[in-house]
Order: structure tokens, then sequence, then C-alpha cells
């Protein structure tokens, strides 16, 4: 069997960032920068108050009960320049708003009363104190994103704050999913005796969507040579990575991993992890193919540990997408292995949690099945358990967060 790490790291190897493109930054958040967002201005643009309430001179200000004349107001988005503050004065002053001439710190409103057209303050104040300098968060010029991030919110944010309408940002993958197999069904009809309904397709056209790329359907085709063999091609030519599922075992009827090999340079590889260890992997054309185990679980775990890095490495990330954390196991989790250790590395499906402290504990899902689903679907997290020995209950875990 192939170690994991190999496995991922040929399966990786079979990427490259696909070409960038210009859009709206509204519409480019998930995306990776492919360019540098500069400001092209600063961010404030002026020196500005973090609070409601009054500016002033703090040397007017250093005791206690302090009163001063109110001479004026300045709102935020409306500066008067004429405005001016000098000694026993204050300004009624709103968050954002720029700092009049004479004010070197703002007292927030709760802590002062008014009276008429005088304020008296309960505290001293300090110099600068809520006062936004001028180019705090960015000055113009000034590298504010650099190529490679990944657009969150924020950083749509950010970019807009800057003036920056437009980002260059590497596309979105399209992500193509076909489902193989004589014994599948789609809708809801009544099943015959041996069919299934094809869970697996809908469920990785999902996960494909929840990990920023857009998926393509590819349909369900049954065991015949030809028709998988024009579906795939179909993919590789309008996709950017193909996702097959089923059909890369060794079953008599196991016949995408044989057309694979026929279509493009392929490897088969029996993965020591457990559950997903039949892997089929290569490039028909220049297009990544993966050929994913057509258990359900297993679909979903090889999607996550082979497919998911793939995806991020086509859409310009260069960071793993897999989250891992340390958790303190609630329960134990059972060992999988007979005689207490075997050379695969088993993931069990979990669930996870994490205190206000920023502390993780997990426990099992239920049943560990390949063929259990249910289990998959309660989880939001795989624990790592090399060589399937059991964890007891009060010792750390490493878990992969499921996207």
């Amino acid at each position: 069997m192939i170690p994991l790490e190999e496995a991922r790291s040929y399966v990786l190897g079979l990427g490259t960032p696909l070409e960038s493109v210009e859009m709206p930054v509204g519409e480019a958040a998930g995306l990776v920068l492919a360019a540098d967002v500069v400001a092209a201005d600063a961010v404030p643009g002026d020196d500005n108050s973090a609070m409601d309430g009054w500016g002033l001179r703090a040397a007017d200000a250093t005791e206690p009960g302090t009163t001063l004349r109110v001479v004026g107001a300045q709102m935020a988005g409306v500066a008067d320049e004429a405005l001016r503050v000098g000694p026993g004065e204050a300004v009624r002053i709103m968050t954002g708003a720029t700092i009049p001439a004479g004010v070197d710190a703002v007292e927030m409103v709760e802590r002062a009363d008014v009276d008429g057209d005088s304020v008296t303050l309960h505290l001293p104040v300090p110099a600068a104190q809520f006062i936004r300098r001028a180019g705090e968060d960015a000055v113009a010029g000034q590298r504010v994103l650099p190529i490679g991030t990944l657009l969150t919110p924020a950083g749509v944010g950010v970019a807009t704050s800057v003036g920056a309408a437009r980002v260059t940002v590497t596309r979105r993958p399209r992500v193509g999913v076909v489902s193989t197999g004589d014994e599948l069904v789609s809708g809801d009809r009544p099943l015959r005796s041996g069919e299934l309904r094809d869970s697996n397709r809908p469920g990785l056209l999902a996960a494909v969507a929840r990990l920023g790329a857009e998926p393509v359907d590819l349909g369900w085709v049954p065991d015949d040579e030809a028709r998988i063999s024009e579906v795939l091609l179909r993919g590789a030519e309008s996709c950017d990575l193909v996702l097959s599922s089923g059909g890369v075992s060794m079953g008599d009827a196991d016949l995408v991993k044989v057309i694979l090999a026929r279509l493009g340079e392929m490897r088969w590889m029996q993965v020591a992890i457990k559950p997903a260890k039949p892997l089929a992997a290569g490039v028909v054309g220049s297009t990544p193919v993966v050929g994913l185990p057509g258990n359900p679980v297993s679909s979903h775990v090889s999607l996550l540990l082979f497919g998911a890095p793939l995806i991020a490495r086509l859409a310009g990330r260069r960071d793993d997408p897999i989250v891992r954390v340390g958790a303190l196991v609630s329960g134990g989790l059972p060992g999988h292995a007979a005689g207490g250790g075997d050379e695969k590395t088993h993931f069990t499906r979990v669930q996870t949690s994490c205190d206000a402290n920023g502390e993780w504990t997990v426990r099992s899902a239920g049943a560990q099945g390949s063929h259990q689903l249910s289990t998959m679907a309660l989880a939001n997290g795989l624990a790592v358990q090399p060589g399937g020995v059991e964890v007891p209950a009060g010792a750390t875990a490493t878990v992969l967060l499921l996207p």
C-alpha cells in the first residue's frame, strides 16, 4: 500500500493554478488574488473620532469636573473646516467625524454632563484619546492585500475601502462529478432488489460548491465502457477537474480505472488509509481526473484528503485547505484494527466542539462502516487514528475539520 502523504503529493502535483480574471470586488469573495491590491487612498483619510462625544484640548481636562464651553458640532461626513476649538472650549463630535482644528482628544458622551452650552467632564482626558489617525489602517500606495490572499468578506471590505473597485483573481475551477454503476438509480421511485440511490453525486456536487469551486453535474452512467469513456472525455474537455465515483476498486465491474488508464496517464493506488483505500488519479489530456471509491463515506473522505487540496491548488491557494486541531477525547475512540494496530491510518467520523477558551473536545459520531453515510452527515470532523489504535478518554486526538 502507498503512504497517505505520497498519494496526496502525487494528486496535488496534477494541478497548477488556473488563469487569472478581473472582476468586480463584490463578486470575488472566496477567490484567490492573482495581483496585489494597492491602496489608492489613505484609510482613514483624516484624523477622526472613534467615539460619539466631545472634542477638546487635553490640556484643559487634567482634572475631574472640568467644565468647558461648547462652541459647535462636527458630524460624520460633513466637516466644518471653519470650526476651531480654543482654550476652555469643546465641540460635540460624532463617531467618524473629522477632528476639528485645536482638538487633540475626545471624551465619550457617557463620561460627561451637558448643561446648556457647557459640558462637565467626569474624568481627566489624556491626549490623543479616542482619535483615529489618518492612514492608520492604510496609506496611499500601500499593498494592503498581497497576491495569493484568499479574499474573505473582510478582504472585500478592505479592498473597497482603499478604492479597489475591481480585483484580479484566479478564476473559480469547474469541477465535473460523475457517478458510475449499474446498481445506481436517481429520483424517489421505489427501489428494486439490488438497487441503490445515487447519493454520491449530489453529495459530492454540494461538497465541491462548498470548497469554492463551480460544480458541473456530468450525470450517472452504467457500467458500460463506451458510455463511461464518453462522459470522462466530455468532462475532461469542459472542466478543470473531473471527479468520478465508483469503479476504482478490484471488482470485475470496476471499469473506471481500466478506462482511465486507456484514456490518459493514470496511476491506480491502494492508499494506506481506511476508509477510502482505492484511488485512481492522473490526467486525461491536460485535465486532472481523480477516481474516488464508490462507498459513500469513502468518496467523501477521499474528496477531503485528495480532492480538496487539488481544488485549492487549481484556485491559486498556497495553503493546505484542511484544518487540523488537537482535541480532547470524550468517551474514547474505539480501535479499528485486530491485534492492536495495522499499517493504515484510520479516519473516524466525530463530532467536535470548541469552548469559549478555544479548547476543542471530540467524541465519536456513531457507527463507522464505510457504507454508513448517516454518520458522516452528523460528523463535523475526522479523528486521525494511526494504525487504527484505540484513543482513550482524556487523550488528545488530531482532528481534520470538515468544510
